[in-house]
């Protein structure tokens, strides 16, 4: 399942996005989601985030 939600960047940061999607042929918004994807999946290598199972009990306070 996908989630959406807005996202605010200096208008530096955006530019560099925006140009860096169209060289790569793809929308905007599906390179910041890859980016933020790759993100956070480098935070867990790393060990700053936890791996977690089903996050979705975890926000619904289900045990």
């Amino acid at each position: 399942m996908s989630k959406k939600f807005s996202v605010t960047v200096p208008d530096s940061v955006f530019n560099d996005l925006e140009r860096l999607a169209e060289l790569q042929g793809r929308p905007t918004a599906n390179l910041a989601a890859f980016l933020i994807e790759l993100g956070v999946r480098e935070a867990k290598e790393r060990g700053e985030l936890p791996y977690q199972t089903d996050t979705t009990q975890k926000h619904r306070g289900a045990a």
